[in-house]
């Protein structure tokens, strides 16, 4: 299908939730704040890039389908 992410660098605390679950789309910066991989190969499914998001304690990971409709969190 093909989601896209955001994350909302105010809230994200470094838990590192959706690295563990989705190390493909995520990863941790040089602040421990998580930030999205913009990688043209080898890329995570859609269902473990939901489970990222969803993984998140803050809920700082924003996830859309292809027509741009905010699907997490609802």
């Amino acid at each position: 299908m093909g989601y896209s992410t955001k994350v909302l660098r105010d809230k994200c605390i470094g838990a590192a939730s959706c690295v563990a679950v989705a190390a493909k789309t995520f990863k941790l910066d040089d602040k421990n704040i998580a930030v999205v991989i913009n990688s043209t190969g080898d890329k995570d499914e859609d269902d473990a890039i939901l489970l990222a998001a969803q993984s998140c304690p803050t809920a700082a990971i924003e996830v859309y389908d292809q027509s741009g409709k905010k699907i997490w969190p609802v």
